[in-house]
C-alpha cells in the first residue's frame, strides 16, 4: 500500500483510532508507520520548541498533535514540500523527524504540523485491519492535511471518497 491517508471506518473499535485520520508514511513487509493528524495534545508547538532549546519563531497558538500511541516523545514534522530527510508522502507533503527542520519551519513561520508519537503496525497487522474493515485508504492532499479544519478533517477525508460516516459501512473481506 502506498503512502496516503488511512481513515478509520465508523465501525473502528480501537479507542486510540476511532474517527482518526492517519497520514500513512510507510507500509511494507516489515510493518507500517503513520501519524494521526486530527487529534491534539495539551502542548503548544512553542512549548515543544522551548523544551528542545530551539530558536523561537513568531508567537504561535499552534497545538502539537497526538501522532499516535507509540513513543510519545518522538516528534515528526509534516510540512508542505518535496524535500525531506524522512518521507515524501505525496506531492506537497513531506515528513521529517529532524530537529533542524522543525526549527527552520518554526523560525520562518511556515505551515507545518508537529506530531508527537506515532502509530505503528507489525508485519501484516495493517493488512489484517484492512481485511476486517477497520480502515479506508484515501489519497493524501495538501488541502486535507494542511487546509482543513482539524475538527472536520475526518469528515473531509471521507468526503473525498464521496461518502459520509453515516452512509459508510465496512464489512470484513472474508464475509
Amino acid at each position: 500500500m502506498e503512502p496516503g491517508l488511512l481513515v478509520a471506518s465508523p465501525q473502528m473499535r480501537d479507542t486510540n483510532f476511532a474517527r482518526s485520520v492517519v497520514l500513512l508514511l510507510q507500509h511494507n513487509a516489515s510493518g507500517a508507520l503513520g501519524l494521526v493528524i486530527n487529534r491534539t495534545t495539551s502542548l503548544k508547538v512553542t512549548d515543544v520548541t522551548a523544551r528542545l532549546k530551539l530558536p523561537q519563531g513568531k508567537a504561535s497558538n499552534a497545538v502539537a498533535l497526538w501522532g499516535g500511541p507509540v513513543e510519545p516523545g518522538a516528534g515528526f514534522v509534516v510540512y508542505g514540500g518535496e524535500e525531506s530527510e524522512g518521507w515524501n508522502v505525496s506531492p506537497g507533503i513531506a515528513v521529517s523527524s529532524s530537529r533542524e527542520r522543525l526549527a527552520n519551519l518554526h523560525i520562518q513561520d511556515q505551515r507545518f504540523l508537529l506530531c508527537l508519537g506515532y502509530a505503528g503496525w507489525g508485519p501484516g497487522q495493517l493488512d489484517e485491519e484492512f481485511e476486517t474493515g477497520s480502515w479506508v485508504w484515501v489519497e493524501a492532499s495538501p488541502e486535507v492535511v494542511f487546509e482543513s479544519d482539524l475538527g472536520q478533517r475526518y469528515d473531509i477525508a471521507l468526503a473525498t471518497l464521496g461518502v459520509t460516516a453515516q452512509n459508510l459501512w465496512m464489512f470484513p473481506v472474508n464475509e
